[in-house]
């Protein structure tokens, strides 16, 4: 028979680990269900990647986070969310992807790819990071196209497209010029993206400037050929050789799993309907915390800004 939990949580990332920390003080039976490894977005994030925030700001709980740097880097924060994850002994269940949810009276059925779950609360803090905004165009598909960057050194000495000019496509322009590539951004707007963080915008606006990094600015990938793309710039078209594109565009939430647990979206941004003080949804026991809370508007919650919902929602199944 299956054991019905108090609080079943979907995604094992900061806010995830977050939840179950205050699930645990509270005495509530809990788990947490994770598709990847621990913080699965952080472990595919760029090797060398450094945080916009300082570590002060990605704690959770008010377990110190020690860097050695001012703003921590990807290994240090892997480091840091598994520590505080197997420390406090938190239920988690890697590699465990959750299929579906149904309310069935007042309590949630819940189908994994090993089993299935009863739960009196949900709480889904599922992130955005695995679904990339593609380009819908012709080519896409073929095997030189990455729509994530681990690391420059497979891109030495080729020619590298670069779509996009936010944080990541900017710090992998730089990272695969610096190791011997020859890099072309091709960016939609008339400029390097305004979050890109203040101390990298100077480094890539001087590449640009003196030639070592071309941009296109107010221009469009049309075609990817196995040796060229086709961009739509200002001046019109022009071909460009290329052996590998990045295409840094963007990710999003699943909204076909939000929309099948009968969460309802916002027709604009697609940003889910929850209750701000609760954090609960329109389907009641649904919660939901992190990032995903923002819909298409990916750039407005964080680590920082979001760990508070763990608090908010668990206060409030345990005031029920």
């Amino acid at each position: 028979m299956t054991k019905l939990k108090d609080v079943l949580i979907i995604g094992g990332g900061p806010i995830g680990i977050a939840c179950a920390l205050e699930c645990k003080k509270k005495n509530l039976d809990y788990v947490v269900l994770e598709k990847g490894a621990l913080t699965n977005s952080l472990f595919n994030y760029p090797l060398n990647m450094t945080f916009f925030s300082t570590s002060e700001k990605l704690e959770i709980d008010d377990i110190p986070f020690i860097s050695n740097h001012p703003k921590p880097n990807r290994d240090e924060a892997l480091e840091y969310y598994r520590r505080v994850a197997t420390s406090n002994n938190l239920d988690i269940n890697l590699y465990e992807k959750v299929l579906g949810i149904e309310k069935v009276n007042d309590l949630f059925v819940v189908t994994s790819e090993k089993r299935q779950y009863n739960a009196k609360n949900i709480i889904i803090a599922s992130g955005f990071y695995d679904i990339p905004k593609l380009l819908d165009i012709p080519g896409e598909n073929l095997s030189k196209v990455n729509h994530y960057y681990k690391e420059a050194h497979p891109y030495s000495m080729q020619n590298v497209a670069i779509v996009g000019a936010s944080n990541s496509a900017v710090d992998a322009a730089l990272e695969i010029w610096r190791k011997g590539g020859h890099v072309t951004m091709i960016v939609r707007g008339s400029s390097i993206g305004d979050r890109v963080k203040y101390w990298v915008r100077p480094d890539i606006q001087n590449r640009i400037k003196e030639g070592s990094i071309k941009a296109y600015f107010n221009s469009e990938v049309q075609n990817i050929k196995p040796d060229k793309i086709t961009v739509k710039t200002p001046e019109g078209m022009t071909e460009i050789d290329n052996d590998y594109v990045v295409a840094l565009t963007g990710y999003r939430p699943n909204f076909e799993f939000l929309k099948q647990a009968g969460i309802a979206l916002s027709e604009d941004n697609l940003i889910p309907t929850y209750n701000e003080n609760t954090m609960e949804s329109n389907v009641k026991g649904l919660y939901l915390a992190g990032v995903i809370c923002g819909g298409m508007e990916t750039h407005k919650w964080f680590i920082e800004n979001s760990r508070i919902h763990a608090k908010v929602i668990v206060d409030h199944i345990n005031s029920k």
